[in-house]
This record gives C-alpha cells, structure tokens and sequence, in this order.
C-alpha cells in the first residue's frame, strides 16, 4: 500500500524545527535522524534525513545542501485540529513567535476559532477548534 509523508526541505535549520514541533505538539517524537559529516555536501552537522512524529502523523525532512531560489509557500500547509481552547492558544502563540499571522485567530463563518500562520521556519500551519 502507497503511503504518503509529507516532506519539509529547510537550509541548516531542520533539526532546530524538528525539535521546535516535536516539543509544541502532544504525543511527538523524533524517529530518527542522520547528519551530514565532515566529507559531506552540506554543511558538518546538519540534517541528511530525518522523520518524525507529530501527534501520529509522520513528517520528513532534510536540510538541502544545495541553495534554492524558492523556500516554503502558504500555498501548502499542516492543517491543525486541536482539541481545546488551551491547545489552539499555545500553538498560536508558539508558532507566530519569529512568525507571522495570515490570520489572526478568531471566530470565522467555517470555523467558531481559526487562525492561520508562518512559522519562524517558513512553514504555513492553519490551527482550528475542533
């Protein structure tokens, strides 16, 4: 069976992100990950592969060794259901820290709390209550 991951490309901050989601999202874990070393195309230290977990979904990522004209766009995004005011609060917090607010958290026709960001990585999250 076809399995789909999805798959997060970052220049050097992939396992400060890792880490970063893993501690903000309940029941989240790093499977594994491996790094480039000294003879490596990028840079010592930094992330050749690694999946983790985010609440049961399992994500991938890597830092590119090779400089890219394009980074993360809002066009795709981790689309969020938490459970409690207190869980869309922190996350909200959390990830417009260094980020940024698409839209603001609040009461919108689709949904009774909403908020959309970008994350201090570049990555767009769009948070809902359940």
């Amino acid at each position: 069976m076809q399995k789909f991951t999805t798959f997060l490309m970052f220049e050097g901050k992939a396992e400060e992100a890792i880490n970063f989601y893993t501690t903000l999202f309940k029941n989240s874990s790093i499977l594994n990950i491996t790094r480039y070393g000294k003879n490596g195309p990028g840079a010592e230290g930094t992330v050749t592969h690694a999946t983790f977990s985010l609440n049961g979904q399992e994500f991938m990522a890597i830092d590119s060794a090779v400089k890219h004209a394009f980074a993360f766009t809002p066009a795709i995004s981790i689309f969020v259901n938490c459970d409690d005011d207190n869980e869309i609060e922190q996350a909200y917090a959390a990830l417009t820290d260094g980020g940024s607010a698409m839209m603001p958290l609040g009461s919108y026709g689709f949904s009774k709390k909403f908020g959309w960001v970008s994350d201090k990585f570049g990555v767009s999250w769009q948070l809902n209550l359940a």
